[in-house]
């Protein structure tokens, strides 16, 4: 199966309401994941065939946030066209490269036949993500590791999004300003290039960018990054948050500080929060990415490596899924496809 941009689109314009599959159960790894496995029956298929063993498949994600639950969606669906197929969908709890690591090799040690990975920090985690390759078929989604031998990558071209973000942020400030940005982990692949994004959009204005800010995915940590900006720049113009949980952290630091429509924020993603936000004209504009694909997507194409199907892998090494900029004039349209994309 051979996912090209034009089967893209449709997909997430189309999608069915989702049920919920019977089969899953939520428990926690070594106390520091959240693992959700959507589980296969044994024995038969659709019409009764006999099936044998299911084949077991995981989806790894960089941390826990709603971002992923509309992910978990896609592969529950998924699950529902590939009734053979156990998903493992895990959280790391802390966000961590080791918890990650762990939670990888538990997998293949449970037999894990394909394995999707959004990697918290690939440049460090290279050489062992080619030790994963070389056990299990291994794709990235959501964040990338290009300098690994993963077989591909599916998910956002977190350049692409940081050029739209660019664009909202000039929209914001006009004449400029000083901006700080928000982020879990700067090394992860699509931090960086969504940084670089918004600094290739916004060269040769008078926007200023004076730091970027970490919080390792520790949601607390972000909303006192986003405040103590405030404090520390009084005439700050804007806060962006480029991971899902920054925006709502920054609008609740801005909240508090009463600079509502004072400091401009954008950021990433379609957090409830942050799409209250927008309504309310407190958040200027978010880039939405479509987690379902990552999780739909995903898990069709794991469920071709697992059985040495490679005809899903293009030859670009990547598939790219559209990201949309929303603003107040169109979050109402945008919320009602999301609600149905849900079974809301």
């Amino acid at each position: 199966m051979q996912l090209t941009m034009k089967q893209v689109a449709p997909i997430l314009a189309g999608a069915a309401v989702l049920a919920l599959l019977s089969g899953c159960s939520q428990s926690g790894s070594g106390g520091s994941s959240t693992t959700v496995s959507t589980t296969a029956p044994t024995g038969a298929a659709p019409g009764g065939a006999p099936t044998g063993a299911p084949t077991e498949v995981a989806f790894v994600t960089n941390n826990v946030s709603d971002y992923w639950t509309v992910a978990r969606k896609g592969t529950d669906q998924a699950h529902a066209e590939l009734p053979n197929v156990t998903v493992d969908f895990i959280m790391p709890n802390d966000g961590s490269a080791a918890t990650q690591k762990q939670d990888v090799e538990d997998e293949i040690a449970k037999g894990a036949k394909a394995i999707a990975i959004s990697p918290v920090d690939p440049k460090n985690q290279t050489v062992w993500l080619n030790s994963i390759a070389a056990r299990v078929p291994l794709i990235t989604q959501d964040s990338d590791a290009p300098d690994s031998k993963r077989l591909m990558y599916l998910g956002t071209d977190n350049h692409a999004a940081g050029l739209q973000a660019g664009g909202l942020l000039k929209q914001a400030l006009p004449q400029g300003g000083k901006v700080v940005l928000f982020v879990g982990m700067s090394d992860a692949q699509n931090a960086h290039d969504r940084e670089q994004g918004i600094r290739d959009a916004i060269k040769g204005t008078n926007i200023t960018i004076l730091d970027v800010r970490t919080d390792g995915a520790d949601h607390g940590v972000a909303k006192n990054n986003a405040a103590d900006e405030l404090v520390k720049v009084p005439d700050l113009a804007a806060e962006v948050g480029l991971w899902s949980y920054n925006g709502p952290a920054i609008l609740s630091a801005v909240t508090d500080a009463n600079k509502v429509g004072k400091v401009k924020i954008v950021c990433f993603d379609d957090d409830s929060h942050t799409l209250a936000g927008i309504k309310s004209g407190a958040i200027y504009g978010t880039i939405v990415q479509q987690p379902y694909q990552f999780g739909y997507q995903g898990v069709k194409i794991l469920n071709q490596l697992a059985h040495g199907d490679k005809s899903g892998i293009p030859a670009s090494g990547a598939i790219y899924v559209p990201t949309q900029a929303i603003q107040q004039s169109n979050v109402a349209d945008y919320e009602a496809k999301l609600a149905k994309l849900l079974g809301k």
